[in-house]
């Protein structure tokens, strides 16, 4: 699982059957402190994430399509949680 904040969503008026019920976030990842790191994502939202929230997300597939219940399904990165607090020593 990687931390992340939520930057923005893609809106996109045709999409596969499977991804139909869920919001496509763009999802920059950060360390513990906050701060960005690496490069953004695009995660299926399964919480009800919004800008600004910081975030879960698990980025492999088989976790994915369990996640949304679909064995099959086109999907690798998912958000699976929003953080209220981070606590850990340095």
């Amino acid at each position: 699982m990687t931390l992340g904040r939520v930057i923005g969503t893609v809106v996109s008026t045709v999409k596969l059957e499977a991804l139909k019920n869920y919001k496509i976030l763009m999802v920059k990842p950060v360390d513990p402190d906050g701060k960005e790191k690496g490069s953004v994502m695009l995660a299926l939202d399964t919480v009800q994430a919004g800008m600004g929230d910081l975030v879960l997300v698990i980025d492999e597939g088989n976790s994915a399509r369990l996640i949304i219940g679909d064995p099959m399904g086109p999907v690798r990165t998912v958000v699976a949680g929003i953080v209220d607090e981070v606590s850990y020593d340095h």
